[in-house]
């Protein structure tokens, strides 16, 4: 199967994406959950499962249906029904991971901008409930998907590769709500709640400043102002990542439903073909970025990434020497 420019750079892309984006996830989801991270249980449960569905992300949508799809043209996993479920399951993780992002800024924003609401909702009960809810809710969501794929070949009687097709009424109203709940509706919600609780700091500070006659920005030993920034360093490098990751999927999508914005396949240097894959590899670059992010903003994590990462070699290094005392001592016994 020949590939085009810009699908030739996306596979090499995806390989990247694959070899760093499986084992970073797999480690940030160990590390945790094994806690010691000085992050409270609800803020590690819903980044265990946002780095759970993103694992997800990358396993189904970039080495199944990217890779080995490509790899294995006449396998099982090419197959109509296999490929829908496969679909279905690609629909599924993404808009969990999205929706559970939304859930994390939601508990973030409450945190920092509802005192009161806070004591109630920022729990790890509530935590649990709202990631199976998310989780119940796109799952019954995106079983309708796997009846509205068809086919993409026929060959000898067997039905090969799936795509949607909306064409009745019903299918057309599903595809909209599907483009609704993802990626429009959690991109805008991300911005404005981000938008709000960047408001609600910069009132907050000039407040408690005036209150404490602290004119020249000297609030280092504030116990509040400390916990607070923690607070926005850990939901603006997660979600504002998001946003610039996901804006260019955001502004194409937008730009495709435009009348008469369209593309030939085969046209191979296109804007709008370039756009889609930019677009696709950005936002599944999202699965992967946020090992990279807890080891930017908490010291805590970087601290245990930093023995994960050397507890092989300091293994090592301790067996040899090992191996080495037992040689000395057996050399000293035969010598007797």
């Amino acid at each position: 199967m020949e590939l085009s420019t810009i699908e030739q750079t996306a596979f090499i892309y995806y390989h990247f994406l694959a070899i760093f984006g499986v084992p970073a996830n797999f480690l940030t989801i160990v590390l945790l959950s094994r806690g010691g991270c000085g992050l409270s249980k609800g803020i590690t449960l819903y980044l265990v499962s946002m780095t759970t569905v993103d694992l997800l992300v990358i396993i189904f949508n970039v080495i199944i249906y990217y890779m080995l799809c490509y790899y294995l043209p006449f396998s099982l996993l090419n197959y109509t029904s296999i490929a829908s479920m496969n679909e279905v399951i690609n629909y599924l993780a993404v808009d969990c991971s999205v929706w559970l992002t939304v859930a994390f800024t939601v508990d973030r924003f409450v945190l920092i901008c509802s005192p009161k609401f806070r004591v109630k909702y920022c729990r790890e009960k509530t935590a649990a409930v709202v990631i199976v809810t998310v989780c119940v809710v796109f799952c019954f969501k995106n079983i309708p998907l796997y009846f509205a794929l068809e086919p993409i070949d026929i060959i000898n009687n067997v039905e090969w590769g799936a795509y949607f097709k909306p064409t009745l009424p019903g299918w057309v109203a599903f595809d909209w709500l599907d483009t609704i709940l993802n990626p429009l509706l959690p991109y805008f919600l991300i911005l404005l709640l981000n938008t709000l609780t960047v408001r609600h700091i910069v009132m907050a500070n000039r407040t408690r400043r005036a209150l404490q006659g602290q004119r020249n920005n000297q609030n280092s030993d504030d116990p509040e102002m400390q916990s607070r920034r923690k607070s926005i360093i850990l939901q603006f490098s997660i979600s504002g990542t998001f946003i610039v990751l996901w804006m260019p999927y955001v502004v194409f999508f937008l730009i495709s439903r435009i009348p008469d914005s369209h593309y030939e396949p085969d046209q191979n240097m296109n804007p709008f073909l370039i756009a889609e894959y930019t677009g696709d590899m950005l936002h599944l670059l999202s699965s992967c970025t946020t090992t990279y992010i807890y080891a930017l903003a908490q010291t805590k994590f970087r601290e245990n990434l930093r023995n994960a990462i050397m507890y092989p070699f300091i293994a090592i290094i301790l067996y040899v020497k090992l191996a080495k005392q037992l040689e000395t001592k057996q050399n000293n016994v035969d010598s007797y």
